[in-house]
């Protein structure tokens, strides 16, 4: 049998020829996936850049959707603060003339019935020392009568329908001045009236109750110059602040009615002072039932309230601070949970219309503290 054996040196050449395919296919194989490799790559930078450009866009019509309602609340609270000034307004002018007329008729005319009676009390008396010219029906009658005791507590009355009518006419001149119906315009004005007015018409919550003491209020007023300012409007701030004061102190009073060492003194600080020169700073505190971080947070969000349903809108906060920010000042509040609250507001003492001082009013509400 014929046998045929290979060459060394062809066997060699074949099995190199073969060694270089292998690898041929190798690194064809190791291209292709490099190539798939690097396309992967390229789609997922691809694919992240678009989900950034759409995280972006996102972001993006989020905070247009934020402005959009933030603008839309402001709207809101503009527009009930307007009608509710309206209304407010129209009320105060109706209640404030038809109290006045007949107020003012009453008032004038109780020094004349005063003296017309103290008239009157002399003639009798004359007659009185007369006893032998009366008849026994007219020394029936003065017995009858008691003269002497009407003679004693006439004045009294009198005097006392005085205080009351002065009173009517403290409050039709409050409501006036608290509301300042011929105002729309700003005014240079005395800040320490308004607050006064304020007070007058929350009188009735700050007098005793028969279960309670009535709430102590300290006034510790600076020497401030007249203030130009919307003053209706500034007394509005006035009287969201002091009831909610008021509200913060009748909490705390129902909380010490339980404890034995009860020696609570619901109180109300009102201080008022000129700072940098150009500046008016007035602060009311309360040693009431205080509020924790997260409510002072959202304290002048519009809508927001502690109060029960009924009793709150959660706009008083909000409207005072539009308000504040209207006059190109700044309103800050600190409070502590059992200690109580205080808020500070500053307001420039003039007016500008220059932009500097919103940048001013931002620097002067961060030193508030």
């Amino acid at each position: 049998m014929l046998s045929i054996v290979p060459a060394p040196a062809y066997t060699s050449w074949v099995i190199h020829q073969g060694s270089l395919g292998i690898l041929a296919i190798g690194l064809l194989a190791t291209g292709s996936l490099a190539i798939y490799l690097l396309m992967s790559l390229g789609n997922t930078v691809k694919i992240e850049q678009q989900v950034r450009d759409r995280t972006f866009q996102l972001k993006e019509r989020t905070a247009e959707l934020e402005n959009a309602l933030h603008e839309l609340q402001q709207a809101q609270i503009q527009l009930i603060q307007t009608e509710k000034m309206s209304c407010l307004g129209q009320l105060v002018a109706g209640v404030a003339h038809e109290i006045n007329n007949p107020i003012n008729f009453i008032y004038g005319n109780l020094n004349y019935v005063g003296e017309y009676t103290q008239n009157l009390i002399k003639i009798v008396e004359i007659y009185q020392h007369q006893e032998s010219q009366l008849t026994a029906e007219m020394q029936e009658k003065l017995e009858e009568i008691e003269l002497e005791f009407i003679k004693e507590d006439l004045p009294k009355i009198l005097i006392s329908m005085k205080g009351g009518a002065e009173r009517i006419r403290e409050i039709v001149l409050s409501l006036r001045n608290f509301s300042r119906l011929d105002e729309a315009e700003m005014k240079s004005v005395n800040i320490h009236e308004g607050i006064d007015s304020t007070l007058m018409l929350l009188q009735n919550r700050l007098k005793p109750k028969a279960d309670c003491g009535g709430i102590q209020v300290i006034k510790e007023y600076g020497d401030l110059p007249s203030i130009e300012c919307w003053a209706g409007q500034l007394n509005q701030v006035f009287m969201n602040i002091l009831s909610n004061a008021v509200d913060a102190l009748e909490s705390q009073l129902e909380i010490t009615k339980t404890q034995l060492d009860n020696v609570f003194s619901p109180t109300i600080l009102i201080q008022t002072e000129i700072f940098n020169s150009t500046w008016a700073r007035m602060r009311i505190a309360d040693n009431g039932t205080g509020m924790n971080e997260e409510i002072i947070k959202h304290l002048f969000d519009p809508f927001f309230t502690t109060k029960p349903v009924g009793k709150g809108t959660g706009l008083g906060l909000s409207v005072a601070y539009k308000i504040i920010e209207k006059h190109q000042g700044a309103i800050e509040c600190k409070s502590a949970v059992g200690k109580g609250t205080e808020f500070s507001i500053a307001i420039p003492v003039r007016q500008k219309c220059d932009r500097s001082v919103s940048k001013v009013s931002h620097s002067i509400g961060a030193n508030l503290k």
